[in-house]
C-alpha cells in the first residue's frame, strides 16, 4: 500500500494535488444551487459539498470556496437569504457540470446550460424544474474556516420530491430518482440500490434488510 505524507501532498504539482485531495472523501452528492441576484438575474452552480448537520431543526450545510474573488452563489444567497439545493440526475450530469464554467454575472446558467428556473410557493430562490428532488433553504449562519472557505448553514423550509423516492419509514430511495454522485472534481457516477442494514447494537451485528 502506498504511503503519502502531508509533506508529499504539499510538494505535489498543483493540479495533481488538487485532484488527489478532492478525491480523498470518496463519493459526494451532486447538487445544483439556485440563487437570484438583487436585479432578478438567476444563478445556478454545481456543488459537491452539501452535508447534513441536524434534523431538529432540519439543517444542511454547503462549503463555498474562498471569497477572495467574486462568488456569485455566495453573493446572491447572502443578499436574498434564500437558496435552493437540487439533486442532479445522471442524465443531466453534463449540463450540471457546465454550470461550473466562468460565466459573466449577467449570464444565467439556467439559460446557458439548459435548465428551467421554477418558482414555487412564494419562495424567492429558483428551483431546477428538471431535478427529481429540490430543497428550499434559508441561510441561518455562516462559519469561516481557516483556509478561507465558508460553511453556510441553511434551514430546510421546503422539500419537493417524486413520490416514488419516499419510503414508508422516511428514508429516500435515491436510486429510484436516478441521482448522480461525484468523485473528485469531475467524475459523475450512477447511484445503485443500496444494501440497507438495521440499527447497530453491541453484540448484535446488523443484518441486511
Amino acid at each position: 500500500m502506498r504511503h503519502i505524507t502531508a509533506t508529499d501532498i504539499k510538494n505535489f504539482e498543483r493540479i495533481y494535488r488538487l485532484n488527489l485531495v478532492n478525491g480523498l472523501p470518496g463519493f459526494k452528492p451532486a447538487n445544483l444551487i439556485g440563487t437570484v441576484a438583487p436585479d432578478g438575474g438567476t444563478n445556478l452552480a454545481v456543488f459537491s459539498s452539501a452535508l447534513h448537520l441536524g434534523s431538529d431543526p432540519p439543517l444542511l450545510g454547503i462549503v463555498t470556496r474562498p471569497t477572495t474573488v467574486p462568488r456569485h452563489t455566495y453573493q446572491n444567497l447572502k443578499s436574498s437569504g434564500c437558496y435552493t439545493l437540487n439533486h442532479v440526475p445522471v442524465a443531466l450530469a453534463a449540463q450540471a457540470h457546465y454550470t461550473s464554467a466562468d460565466f459573466a454575472p449577467e449570464v444565467s446558467e439556467f439559460d446557458e446550460c439548459g435548465f428551467t428556473a421554477a418558482y414555487r410557493d412564494d419562495f424567492p430562490a429558483p428551483y431546477v424544474a428538471e431535478s427529481p428532488l429540490s430543497i428550499g433553504l434559508r441561510l441561518r449562519e455562516e462559519l469561516a474556516i481557516s483556509n478561507g472557505t465558508v460553511l453556510l448553514v441553511g434551514t430546510v423550509e421546503h422539500v419537493y420530491l417524486r413520490e416514488e423516492a419516499l419510503r414508508p419509514d422516511g428514508t429516500l430511495d435515491l436510486a429510484a430518482l436516478g441521482d448522480a454522485c461525484i468523485s473528485g472534481l469531475d467524475g459523475y457516477h450512477e447511484v445503485l440500490p443500496p444494501v440497507r442494514l438495521g440499527y447497530a447494537r453491541p453484540g448484535q451485528p446488523p443484518v441486511a434488510q
